[in-house]
Parts: structure tokens; sequence; C-alpha cells
């Protein structure tokens, strides 16, 4: 039995260490089985090396017709039966066919690496980026590692910014004007509003205002979208008087 569990075993074992891995900011990373690991945070632009380090099993000989590594950047469609597609594909060669006896490291580097698009973990969709080795073998199934790493893109502040004003309300009944002190935010931003009703003739229990993050996917009669509530918060409690002004302060964190 004991042999048999060791046949299914891999020949060896890969590791990817990054370079900087001592002084690149590490953020958290939820997997597709749910549990949460710290990934190297990068944007577009810069560079990602660093060594593939393969050991072979202890008294394994391991043949290949080569290795090499991957970055990937890939969509995963979830509706879509998990079916990936690739925008981002660079390759470097790491070593030709040959045999491997002992634990060997093999450089690598992609320099200045275009990734245009942010990481995202979604219901639906999920951008992910990856490295990927591969031990080609002949017969047997290949030999592949997969590290991720997380892509974010920083841009400078618009020059206009406008505040954003909006009105609702029920016709002789009710009418209400919101107004923001900018129509753009950045992640961590704190949202300053304010409310004014401007007429009220019924009769309001409560009032609250929710941050929700909408996704959409798909186009046309295809188009799935979801939404999520990130934060609520209760602003007024009763009914309020016509002329009344209420402030709006609120963290994003998105």
């Amino acid at each position: 039995m004991n042999f048999l569990i060791g046949a299914f075993k891999p020949p060896c074992n890969i590791s990817i260490v990054f370079a900087d891995r001592r002084t690149r900011k590490q953020v958290a990373l939820k997997k597709e089985n749910g549990q949460t690991v710290m990934v190297p945070l990068y944007q577009s632009q810069d560079i990602i090396a660093g060594e593939v380090v393969v050991e072979p099993a202890q008294g394994k000989k391991v043949e290949h017709n080569g290795i090499k590594i991957e970055l990937l950047g890939q969509i995963e469609l979830y509706l879509d039966r998990g079916k990936f597609y690739d925008f981002t594909s660079l390759v470097r060669e790491l070593d030709v066919p040959g045999d491997l006896y002992e634990k060997k490291s093999y450089p690598f580097e992609f320099s200045t690496v275009e990734m245009p698009h942010e990481s995202y973990s979604g219901v639906n969709v999920r951008l992910r980026y990856i490295l990927k080795v591969t031990i080609s073998r002949n017969y047997v199934n290949n030999i592949v590692e997969y590290q991720d790493f997380v892509v974010r893109n920083y841009t400078p502040q618009p020059p206009v910014n406008n505040s954003i004003k909006m009105e609702v309300g029920i016709e002789d009944c009710l009418h209400i004007e919101f107004e923001y002190s900018k129509s753009k935010y950045h992640l961590k931003d704190v949202i300053i509003g304010k409310i004014y009703f401007l007429l009220v003739r019924i009769k309001i229990k409560n009032m609250e205002l929710e941050i929700r993050r909408r996704e959409s996917t798909g186009s046309g009669p295809n188009t799935y979208v979801e939404t999520e509530t990130l934060a609520k918060y209760e602003l007024m409690d009763g009914s309020p008087v016509r002329g009344t002004s209420m402030k709006i302060i609120s963290h994003s964190q998105i």
C-alpha cells in the first residue's frame, strides 16, 4: 500500500521564490478553496524576478523535455463553466531536455511587464496574474506549479472632479436632494455629502445609506448583475421637517 501511495507522488518539488520577497508589500488573496494567503503586490511595468527551485525526491531521477516559466494574465468566467482566457502570456525557457539528479535553481526575470488590468475576484468573474512553471515529460503527465500575485495600478488624481447632485422623490409628497463633494473616489477615500429635504408630506420611518459594489458581466440579454453591500449607515430615525439638511461623512474602503 505504501508503494502505491508513493507511486502517485510527484518526483520533485517546485518552489517559486520572488527576488524582492523581503521588501515587497504582501496582500491577502482569497483562493478557490476559500483559504486566504498572502501574496506579493505589483503594478504595471514592474520587474518580476526571482528563481525557480526544483528538488527531486530522495533517490529519484527526473527525466524531462525542458523546463519553462510563464507569466500569465487570465480572466476566468464562472458562468462559462470556469473557462480561462489569457490576455497576457510571456514565456522564459529555464532548461533544455535532460535529467535532474539533485536540487537545482533557475533564475528568471520578466522586465517592465505590461499589466493593464487590476486583479479582481468577484462572484461571476476573476482576473488573476500567475507564474506557472512546467516540467515537460514523455509518456507521463507534466509537472506544473503555480504562484499567484496581485496587481494594482495607481493613477494620478483627475484634474477635474466635479460634485454630484441628484434629486429623487414622489410628486407632491416627497422631494429630496442629494449632493456629494466629488464624483470620483479612491479605494480608501472619505465620502462627504449632504441631504436636503425640500418637501416632506409623508411619514418617514427611518433613512439608511448603503455603499454597494456592483459587478456586471456579459452583454445584452446575457448580462448578469451581482450587488454586494459593503457598508450600511443609519442616517435618521423618524420624519424630518421641510428644510432639514443632513451632512454625510463615510469611509468607503471599497
